[in-house]
């Protein structure tokens, strides 16, 4: 039997870190190579009267009652991204546009904000833009490069606005309500979606160049005001799945199921709903959320049996020993987050972090509510920071072939500018989120 506890926990964790780096190296999905990790280390450390102990933390994952809402808001993703609402609300909200400049890329900006409190999930909302706002803008003569990081930022804003699965996982991983999480975040996933339309604005008057004024005419705004009236009960959908979260009227799960209970309809009343329809939401909902409990369940365990070894207290007196000014201590670990957002996703970082982390937070007196939405702001600059970026990836399966990867993640370099400050404006202003 391998001894790996005479190594002692400093050589330990740098045993399972380089572990964790090299199998990831080799292109191995990150829920297995954490539960390779885990049941190797627990073997190793413990023997295999530890193996149970991996079971029941991953059982205490998987079995949470808020985790039936996740499948529930990527299926009502995943029905939205298959009807027309989409195309719809971007061609209606053209009467937002108007001839303002660049009032194509702030009318996408808008449906992305609508998108997301609809969803939650950023794959499908940058496919969708994708299709819908970047080739109208590329044809009106926006500035390639503009248009391209519009499309980018503006989808990945399903982290922020609720409801975001990246606040359902950080609130079941770090133990705090998810409803007053949706509260808190809110305002700053405004915040930063105003960003974007400030910056679109002030570029485009600097350089009217870069997005040039649409002709308009009267006949497409009657009908634009028709395509309202079919937005109506989707967006009504909306308001009453985070009205009944933020009234207290009903729990994120119970909400979670009502939203997919209205877009189903609303996709029915709109004849859009067929079996090939429901037949590819589903399926597209059990990719999504089986990538997620996956990871989840690898996750769990490293963590579960890194506790075990005494990893987690001996990680807390390395952060904490930083310094003993508690905002230099965040910012640490702020960096630890934007550092480890370019190489993993979402899911395994907040799973493999927060155990650690949020306690630490707790210590330091801040407030775990306020800081999880410090961790979705953040996580909004992994989606789009290279070298794995998702939202590039996603934007390029969709992008016309001249727009190169490289193209993009250019592009997008003044959007994670204005995320960071972002960032440095919670941290500075804590009760942005209402704690």
């Amino acid at each position: 039997m391998l001894e790996l506890s005479a190594l002692g926990i400093e050589y330990g964790t740098l045993v399972m870190f380089a572990m964790l780096l090299g199998m990831l190296l080799t292109g191995m999905p990150l829920a297995f190579v954490t539960l390779f990790v885990a049941l190797f280390f627990a073997l190793g450390w413990f023997g295999p009267m530890a193996v149970p102990l991996i079971t029941s933390r991953v059982y205490s994952f998987v079995s949470s009652f808020v985790f039936v809402s996740v499948p529930m808001f990527v299926l009502m993703a995943a029905i939205l991204d298959r009807s027309g609402i989409a195309r719809d609300l971007f061609d209606a909200m053209r009467l937002i546009g108007g001839r303002l400049r660049g009032g194509v890329a702030v009318q996408t900006i808008f449906v992305a904000v609508i998108l997301a409190a609809m969803s939650g999930i950023i794959g499908g909302e940058i496919v969708l833009l994708g299709l819908i706002a970047l080739p109208q803008m590329l044809r009106l003569g926006y500035d390639r490069n503009l248009a391209i990081g519009v499309v980018c930022a503006g989808g990945a804003l399903g982290t922020m606005v609720p409801p975001s699965i990246v606040l359902i996982i950080y609130g079941l991983t770090a133990n705090v309500s998810i409803g007053e999480l949706f509260t808190s975040a809110f305002l700053p996933g405004l915040m930063l979606a105003g960003f974007y339309v400030a910056y679109v604005l002030i570029r485009s008057y600097l350089n009217p160049s870069m997005a040039p004024i649409p002709e308009e005419d009267e006949g497409s705004y009657r009908e634009r005001l028709k395509l309202l009236k079919g937005l109506v009960l989707p967006v009504m959908v909306v308001i009453f799945v985070l009205g009944s979260i933020y009234g207290g009227i009903a729990s994120v799960t119970e909400a979670s199921a009502v939203g997919v209970a209205g877009v189903i309809l609303s996709t029915a009343i709109r004849g859009e709903l067929n079996l090939e329809l429901i037949k590819g939401a589903v399926l597209q909902t059990l990719s999504t959320c089986g990538m997620i409990v996956w990871i989840g369940i690898g996750a769990s365990a490293l963590v579960g049996v890194f506790n075990l070894m005494g990893g987690i207290n001996f990680v807390s007196a390395l952060i904490t020993g930083i310094s003993d000014n508690p905002t230099i201590v965040l910012l640490f670990m702020m960096l630890i987050l934007f550092v480890l957002g370019m190489f993993l996703d979402w899911v395994g970082i907040a799973l493999l972090t927060m155990p650690i982390f949020v306690p630490i937070i707790v210590e330091l007196g801040y407030d775990p509510v306020w800081f999880g939405v410090l961790f979705c702001m953040n996580m909004q600059v992994s989606f789009l920071s290279p070298p794995f970026g998702p939202a590039a990836f996603y934007l390029k399966s969709v992008a016309p072939p001249e727009i190169s990867l490289g193209d993009i993640f250019k592009s997008l370099m003044p959007f994670i500018a204005l995320q960071i400050l972002a960032v440095a404006i919670l941290i500075a202003f804590p009760g942005i989120t209402g704690r």
